[in-house]
């Protein structure tokens, strides 16, 4: 299809412009697309901008596709002459396209790159073939040429012509030779095997040096382009006498072998010509006639014997081969011509180049197997076997390398990526030619795994335990729990929650807290190793992840036993208003159980170990306490002078640091009969009682005295201040004269005054001695013992301490039915009042 286009238009359109444009139209031909590769064909020196191809619609991708992926060019040599429109999808023209400049006389000349998408990576081979046009005319390396050439010259003698250089490729370089003007010589060409003509002039009429001794000819090289384009080269030849034979080689082609990077001066090739005619006309000159390369620049010949030598450096990458046309020439003028045929050998000289197309720096450790990496292009410059290239990576690593395409690799994961095992990966490729000695390049690429969220922190402990001594102080740091996560950064912040639970009904938050930060458990309050010995709770650590990752620990706490509570009597039992007394026989033996004081003690261990012990006794002599059971037993015989009346004081203590202990009282009675024991007791009562209520009404006395005496200093004040306030308001004004009364008094049944009113309350029994008074006021109560005798004493005491202690309080002798109690409320301040029974 294309060929047919182009011959339309050549044929439809003369001016070169519209030519120009026309072809740059129709060239613009998709040619196929398999395998992921996609070529165009455009002509070359088109303007910048030129569109080229869709090569969205081509590769079958969405535009958005594109801009997503980050669409770009990769190429080694074309990324200045391509621009890739991600928007539109197209591929334009970046810079003028020259293709005698890139590709000079190599066909098809064509740019190869590729289209790189990211996310996921992908690529596309394309291939842009750049299309010759008539720019540029045949040119001869010298203007002017010439010959000597003798008048003897044999009708049809050759003579080589310089070849003239045209740019162009095809149809646009040179297609025909004129010589013009044709009366004494005629052109020739040859066909060669790589294309090129060879230019000969043949002689078609002898020469005649004495009708014409200088000859002037124009040889035209003309090109096939449209229009046609030709370059000129003057021929001027000197007409010299006779040299009849003309140097001839021995053979028309030569071929030699040459390695590459071979030193200069290295030996190519000889060749030989042989001239039979003598002296100066039979003396050879050795010539190189190529023009259009650069032959001279890499050979010379040696004029005198033939010997082809290098001068340059020579590449096999550069050129595999070379064409030396050389020329030999006699004094005469006489020339031949033959070829050398230079075949370059390949040595192993350049390793691999490894080029990074796209790669990624950092990769998630949950990436999916077969996640491409990175994409490497290789390129060797050698041929054969020494241009096969292999590429491997270094072990114990979870990638590996895929072949995609030709000299394309893939790097990619081949089994799953843990941060916390390598966080960090150095991957050496190496790629090794199979030349001898084999020639490596390698490179490192370093990539970090970016963690994920996939590890739950982990406690130090299963479970923990804590112990704290109870009546702390609330804020006490009690324990310190610790979790680790092997996660990174935020997805491994650890924060510790306390568990929502309860104990014993009541939140456990209410007991103790935990920090957040720091994973220490404090008390929020003061524990009491009696109300609760032990209770426990979860711990929850939480990382920062999203979603965040958890687990949980028990912690037990245990409160240990101070001895903070003294021990409690239970027996004998110390009533508030009474004593009990134990009756002992006079005729009892030695070891008599009296009576067994009883007490307990609500701490635990060692401070609940209680111990008894004697302080105080009527007679030590004659009883014992037992040290560990509280057992009150005489240790010996009760005679008739021990006193009726025994008080025995026994102190219970336990065995905590520092020890507390408690009293008790016992009262002991040692009669045989009970009118004894009450005639005794009853005395004894009556005296004590008797102190106790002289003793209460001398407090009352001096407190009524102190009380009238105040209210007398504020009647008399007051008396004073109200005279001085009316003769003020006497003098000064006619108004009547109020009088002034103190605050907060105020009269009392007349008979004097009080800041409030107090009710009594009177209430006998059937003994006149005793009575019961009451009377309302605020605060704490107080309790008021009655002296029975006739003065009428009160005594008061507080009803918070127990009077058990007391010496003088009140007995109960048992098994008399004879018991006295006295009670009384009172307010929480002293007041000062008369009582009239």
């Amino acid at each position: 299809l294309l060929p047919l286009c182009l011959l339309y238009f050549k044929r439809k359109f003369t001016d070169r412009t519209m030519k120009g444009q026309a072809l740059l139209f129709i060239s613009i031909l998709l040619l196929g697309s398999v395998m992921g590769q996609v070529s165009y064909t455009i002509p070359e020196e088109i303007t910048k901008g030129s569109f080229i191809g869709n090569i969205a619609q081509d590769l079958g991708l969405e535009t958005k596709r594109l801009t997503s992926g980050k669409a770009r060019i990769y190429s080694r040599d074309s990324d200045d002459y391509i621009e890739l429109n991600r928007e539109r999808g197209v591929l334009l023209v970046k810079e003028r396209i020259d293709r005698e400049v890139l590709c000079r006389q190599t066909t098809p000349c064509a740019l190869h790159f590729q289209i790189i998408l990211e996310n996921p990576m992908e690529f596309y081979s394309v291939t842009v073939q750049i299309t010759d046009i008539n720019d540029n005319k045949p040119t001869f390396e010298e203007g002017e040429i010439k010959f000597k050439i003798s008048e003897s010259a044999f009708i049809g003698t050759t003579f080589v012509l310089e070849r003239a250089a045209d740019l162009d490729v095809g149809i646009n370089a040179v297609q025909s030779y004129e010589l013009k003007p044709t009366d004494n010589f005629a052109l020739k060409l040859h066909n060669n095997a790589d294309g090129n003509n060879n230019v000969e002039m043949v002689l078609q009429q002898p020469l005649d040096r004495e009708k014409q001794e200088q000859i002037s000819l124009v040889l035209t090289a003309v090109d096939g382009g449209e229009p046609h384009m030709s370059g000129t080269m003057l021929i001027v030849i000197t007409v010299l006498d006779a040299n009849d034979n003309a140097p001839v080689f021995t053979q028309p082609t030569y071929k030699a072998t040459v390695h590459e990077n071979s030193p200069k001066g290295t030996l190519v090739d000889i060749v030989s010509a042989s001239d039979a005619d003598h002296g100066s006309n039979g003396k050879i000159t050795y010539s190189i006639t190529n023009t259009l390369d650069n032959v001279r620049k890499v050979f010379e010949v040696n004029e005198e014997n033939g010997d082809v030598n290098l001068i340059g450096n020579i590449d096999f990458e550069d050129s595999r081969n070379y064409q030396i046309h050389l020329l030999a020439s006699d004094k005469g003028g006489l020339t031949d011509s033959c070829k050398l045929i230079v075949d370059v050998q390949d040595v192993n000289d350049n390793k691999p180049e490894i080029d990074i197309m796209s790669k990624s720096t950092v990769i998630s450790e949950d990436a999916k197997l077969n996640t491409v990496v990175t994409m490497i292009n290789i390129e060797d410059k050698d041929s054969g076997e020494n241009g096969n290239v292999k590429c491997f990576i270094s072990e114990n690593v979870p990638f590996t390398l895929k072949t995609s395409t030709n000299n394309f690799y893939s790097l990619v994961t081949d089994s799953d990526l843990d941060r916390e095992i390598s966080s960090q990966y150095n991957i050496t490729v190496t790629c090794s030619d199979e030349g001898v000695p084999s020639l490596s390049s390698s490179v490192t690429l370093t990539l970090q795994i970016s963690d994920v969220n996939d590890n739950a922190p982990v406690f130090e402990r299963s479970s923990y335990e804590a112990y704290i001594v109870e009546n702390n102080t609330p804020g006490l740091s009690i324990f310190t729990v610790k979790a680790r996560d092997d996660d990174w950064n935020q997805n491994a912040r650890v924060s510790y929650i306390l568990e929502d639970s309860s104990v014993n009904g009541v939140p456990v938050s209410s007991y103790v807290s935990v920090s957040a930060d720091s994973g220490v458990i404090h008390a929020v309050r003061s524990f009491d190793y009696e109300q609760i010995k032990d209770f426990h709770f979860r711990v929850k650590a939480q990382d920062g992840g999203s979603p965040p990752l958890s687990s949980n620990v028990i912690v037990k706490v245990l409160i240990q036993d101070q001895n903070d509570n003294p021990p409690q009597v239970l027996y004998p039992v110390q009533t508030g208003g009474s004593l009990v007394a134990e009756m002992v026989p006079r005729s009892v033996d030695v070891g008599y159980l009296v009576t067994k004081v009883v007490a307990v003690d609500v701490d635990s261990g060692q401070n609940a170990w209680l111990s008894y012990k004697l302080q105080k006794a009527t007679d030590r002599a004659l009883f014992e306490v037992g040290l560990q059971n509280g057992e009150i037993r005489t240790i010996r015989q009760v005679t008739d002078k021990d006193a009726v009346k025994q008080r025995l004081t026994v102190i219970v203590e336990d065995n905590g640091q520092p020890s507390r202990s408690a009293t008790v009282i016992v009262n002991v009675a040692v009669a045989d009969t009970f009118p004894e024991v009450l005639s005794e007791f009853t005395d004894f009562t009556q005296d004590k009682e008797y102190n106790d209520n002289l003793t209460f009404y001398l407090v009352l006395a001096l407190a009524v005295v102190s009380f009238l005496f105040i209210t007398c200093l504020v009647v008399i004040i007051s008396v004073k201040i109200y005279r001085w306030r009316q003769s003020r308001v006497m003098y000064h004004s006619n108004l009547p004269v109020i009088p002034y009364y103190p605050p907060r008094y105020s009269d009392t049944l007349g008979t004097g005054t009080l800041q409030h009113v107090y009710n009594y309350e009177v209430c006998r029994t059937t003994d006149s001695r005793k009575s019961d008074c009451k009377f309302g006021g605020a605060g704490s109560q107080n309790v008021l013992i009655m002296d029975p005798s006739p003065t009428g004493t009160m005594q008061r005491i507080q009803s918070e301490k127990s009077i058990l202690d007391k010496p003088d309080s009140p007995l109960e002798v048992r098994p008399s039915p004879i018991t006295y109690f006295v009670k009384t409320e009172n307010h929480a301040t002293e007041i000062n009042c008369f009582l009239h029974f």
